[in-house]
């Protein structure tokens, strides 16, 4: 027997059980419309009008993302270091330390620069 056929075989059964949950659950769920539930949600804040080119987005909020972003990538970097530690040696100890201020080298730039503080 070809050792990917259970893989293909859970894959095939969670791409068949999200289909059918989407299927069924669209014929027998509630439906009850009103304009409330048809209204885009803004934090319970009676939506606004957006300006004729689209509105201007304040830059906190795309300096927010990119902080998150790289901070996600860093635990992303350390799990595997973490969890093979006792086989990589000093060199992997050593580069991860790099990595690791390298980091906090950026951290401590942004918090300098103020775009940690939400005004």
């Amino acid at each position: 027997m070809n050792p990917y056929v259970p893989i293909l075989f859970l894959f095939a059964l969670g791409i068949a059980f999200a289909v059918v949950s989407v299927l069924v659950f669209g014929f027998i769920g509630p439906k009850r419309y009103n304009r409330a539930k048809l209204d885009s949600y803004e934090c319970g804040i009676e939506p606004s009008p957006v300006a004729q080119g689209g509105g201007r987005v304040p830059v906190k909020y795309y300096v927010t993302a990119m902080l998150f972003i790289i901070f996600d990538v860093e635990s992303l970097f350390l799990l595997p270091f973490a969890v093979a530690f006792d086989r990589l040696g000093l060199f992997a100890l050593v580069e991860m330390v790099l990595f690791v201020l390298t980091v906090f080298i950026a951290y401590a730039y942004v918090w300098r620069r103020g775009g940690l503080e939400w005004d």
